[in-house]
């Protein structure tokens, strides 16, 4: 979270009512996909996964279900825990989306050689003396899915909680490493210009913080923007941005900006661009309308038409849109987990995916290079120290030059080039920041891909 940044008195007086959770319930959703942090007190004690499985609380059982089993909108709890976990295979349920096309072409199918031993593999979380297996980190990470591949075939699968193989799952803010994919792809075919300035591409953002900020900025999350995530705050920016971005009707009474691009106009300045790492959702909301002026796409057509219909996906992806229709370019993305396999396999071999080229391998070789350690440094993300952000990528910097597309409560493709290892993992950790699992989640991926190195 990003918190004690001064409020700007004409931002507060777009609207004319607080921006409250009761007022605005919807929101939740926003709050947690555009942050890192947590929504909720660390004091609370929840649920197992085996306890709160949504198979077990039998959430939308039956039909019809039984009213104290029902999820409806616009309740305010839909994305709270536990049913957090039934809600994230769900997402279309509760929100209007733009189907990601996977074309009319057959699904490529993985290869097989499941290896049983990698359940028994031993490892011990950050900062803990004892010894886990692999899966028993499963149930300790509300694990609702994951799949690790090696030299592309399938070596791990399974499902959990609301997942089975023919459902999707909300991918949260791995979306944002989509749309930095889509940026280095244009930078590559000469469409976009990193060094040049937003306003040159989007007019309407001159006058916002954005205006002055380089497209490589607002890729790499530099950008110094007055912008505040304090949800104890009321009248924090977040507010403003979830109600803005809210598909459902406006109240007579609502005098804020209407979707992702008008609230990105309101966005002030403060500081320098380049100077720190900020993790901002708006950045990527920036970026997203950046690609979709430079191809007249919008985002949803670009995915699919550059990655979704390239990489033999077996299932159609979707993605959250705002009341006029613009995907959520920050956290939209909800896909089945085969597929984002396919789409981490795809940055392993550096662009190339069932014998074609995709993109240029100097997109993933830029990507995997890393942004500033220094800027990243001043954010203080202890579970990724030395670590660096590029293109809305996590880059580990570690010996197996490991990086990864991350999301709240526990989403994960971990890529393992030195290992030739994808993971990927879905999940609905009751708690939103990752590093609350980052102790036992990095540990356990490089134990497995250690037992994959040793099993050439």
């Amino acid at each position: 979270m990003h918190q004690g940044s001064s409020q700007n008195p004409d931002k507060l007086n777009m609207m004319t009512t607080k921006m409250t959770k009761t007022k605005y319930p919807l929101l939740f959703l926003f709050i947690l996909i555009g942050s890192h942090g947590n929504a909720w007190a660390n004091e609370t004690t929840y649920l197992s996964a085996e306890e709160s499985d949504p198979r077990v609380l039998r959430w939308m059982a039956g039909s019809p279900p039984q009213p104290d089993k029902l999820i409806m909108q616009p309740q305010s709890n839909y994305f709270s825990f536990p049913k957090l976990r039934w809600t994230v295979c769900h997402i279309r349920e509760f929100l209007p989306t733009k189907q990601v096309s996977r074309g009319l072409g057959s699904a490529i199918p993985f290869d097989y050689a499941l290896d049983e031993i990698i359940d028994s593999i031993k490892f011990k979380p950050t900062g803990d003396n004892r010894e886990i297996t692999w899966k028993e980190s499963l149930s300790s990470n509300y694990t609702d899915g994951i799949l690790i591949l090696h030299k592309g075939k399938i070596v791990y699968e399974k499902y959990l909680g609301c997942l089975d193989e023919t459902k999707k799952h909300a991918a949260m803010s791995m979306t944002k490493s989509f749309t930095g994919l889509l940026a280095e792809i244009l930078i590559a075919e000469g469409r976009l210009d990193e060094k040049a300035k937003v306003s040159s591409i989007i007019p309407k953002l001159k006058n916002s913080a954005f205006g002055s900020a380089t497209v490589r900025q607002v890729m790499d999350m530099t950008t110094a923007l007055d912008y505040s995530e304090d949800y104890s705050d009321p009248n924090a920016d977040i507010w403003i941005y979830s109600a803005a971005a809210s598909p459902l009707p406006k109240g007579s009474d609502y005098k804020g900006p209407d979707g992702y691009y008008e609230y990105l106009q309101t966005v002030t300045k403060n500081g320098e661009h380049g100077k720190a790492f900020g993790y901002k959702t708006i950045n990527t909301d920036a970026l997203g309308w950046i690609v979709s002026r430079a191809t007249n796409q919008n985002l949803a057509e670009l995915l699919s038409e550059k990655i979704w219909q390239k990489i033999g996906a077996e299932q159609d992806a979707y993605i959250t849109i705002d009341g006029r229709g613009t995907p959520f370019a920050g956290g939209g993305l909800s896909a089945g987990l085969r597929d984002l396999g396919r789409f981490g396999q795809l940055m392993l071999d550096e662009g190339v995916i069932n014998g074609v080229r995709v993109f240029p391998e100097s997109v993933a070789q830029n990507i995997q290079k890393g942004g500033d350690k220094t800027a990243f440094k001043k954010a203080g993300y202890t579970s990724l120290k030395g670590g660096s952000y590029r293109s809305m990528w996590w880059i580990l910097h570690n010996n197996h030059k490991a990086y990864a597309a991350r999301g709240v409560h526990g989403q994960t493709i971990y890529i393992d080039p030195k290992a030739e290892m994808v993971i990927v993992r879905f999940a609905s950790y009751p708690q939103a920041k990752n590093s609350y699992i980052d102790p036992t989640s990095l540990p356990a991926y490089q134990s497995v891909a250690n037992y994959l190195l040793e099993k050439k």
